[in-house]
């Protein structure tokens, strides 16, 4: 239907054309001193019927070419078009506008200028077009972070002005590991977090397939983590933003995160030790929640006591190993002979690992 259309208006355009020639012709000196079609109306109808369905016949016989080569260049750019981000197309045209502006403002001086002025006009034009473009795309990351920063402090405006808080601080990245975790809902709670929380769309997309996998662990861990987002969400009074932005250059999540950091100047909140590794390496700011829940660990210093149950033995001969109720492991020296006892222990040494915070015991009555 599409391709009738187009011959349809092509044969059209042809008979326009071949009457305004044919009507040229007419008018031209030389057809005026003919001494055939001179003084002879009827000829010179004759004669613009002539050009005007000579040259309809000839776009409609050269039309489907011509509607072949249209289609073919129309594919093209569909599929051109197909490959980029929206947000690419978007800021690329907002670019190509904001070049062809500036060039408006100086393109009136150079059409002045007599033979080659239009044509110097049509190319500056075609120039800052593609230049505001390109500049617009290879920057888009800090356009669309300072766009997101904008959006970010007039959500906190407004939420000030309704008396619901307000944003202070960097915005807080969040790690998908941090999430199925699920102590990020506690901190939120107690208010020690202050700002907005930003989850990206391709941490949701991780969630997402891990909560789909075919293992019920892991998707017991997705459907978890999704679930805490949903709590933060409606039980908290906290700013939570969708990050729709993605680096499709960078194929790791942990990856994209750091960058993400990066371009919004904020901190990522994680419990993963390698990630922290690598974001110090980068001079990314972290905030680690295992470094927290050892930090607010009660302190215990050698020589105190303490009343504990040893409930297996340890990895050295003769150890025996208890817990605290926060998790604290406890080895017992001489303590594996004691199991399912409640003994009580004398502090020997403690030890502060990444990983978490061991306590060297002695039974009391070996002190």
């Amino acid at each position: 239907m599409f391709k009738k259309i187009l011959r349809g208006l092509f044969t059209g355009i042809g008979l326009i054309l071949g009457y305004l020639i044919g009507d040229e012709v007419t008018h031209t000196r030389y057809f005026m001193d003919s001494g055939y079609f001179a003084n002879s109306p009827i000829k010179t109808v004759l004669f613009l019927i002539l050009s005007t369905i000579f040259f309809g016949i000839i776009l409609f016989l050269i039309s489907p070419w011509i509607n072949s080569s249209i289609t073919k260049i129309m594919d093209y750019i569909e599929k051109s078009m197909q490959k980029l981000p929206a947000t690419e197309i978007l800021l690329g045209t907002s670019g190509a506008i904001v070049g062809l502006v500036i060039a408006a403002l100086f393109v009136n001086l150079l059409a002045s200028i007599p033979v080659i002025g239009a044509i110097l006009a049509v190319m500056i034009e075609l120039v800052m077009a593609a230049l505001g473009a390109n500049i617009a795309i290879r920057k888009r990351e800090e356009l669309l972070a300072l766009f997101s920063n904008i959006s970010i402090k007039r959500t906190s405006s407004n939420k000030e002005k309704k008396g619901k808080g307000d944003y202070k601080g960097y915005s807080k990245v969040l790690d998908t590991s941090v999430i199925i975790d699920g102590r990020i809902f506690d901190i939120c709670q107690t208010g020690f977090i202050e700002g907005t929380l930003v989850i990206p769309n391709f941490v949701l997309e991780e969630l997402r397939h891990i909560a789909d996998s075919s293992d019920g662990l892991k998707r017991n861990r997705g459907r978890r983590g999704l679930d805490i987002l949903n709590k933060i969400q409606k039980e908290l009074n906290i700013e939570v933003q969708i990050y729709e932005k993605d680096f499709p250059d960078i194929a790791e999540v942990d990856s994209k995160l750091l960058k993400l950091a990066q371009v919004l100047n904020g901190k990522v909140i994680t419990n993963d030790y390698n990630l922290n590794k690598v974001a110090e390496f980068q001079g990314v700011p972290v905030l680690n929640i295992n470094e927290l829940a050892n930090a607010v660990k009660p302190v215990v210093l050698p020589g105190e006591e303490m009343r504990i149950q040893i409930i297996k033995d340890g990895k050295e001969s003769g150890q025996g190993v208890a817990y605290l109720d926060d998790g604290t492991m406890i080895v017992v020296e001489g303590g594996r002979k004691h199991i399912g006892e409640i003994k009580d222990v004398v502090v020997t040494s403690v030890l502060q690992t990444a990983a978490g915070r061991m306590i060297f015991a002695k039974q009391k009555e070996e002190v």
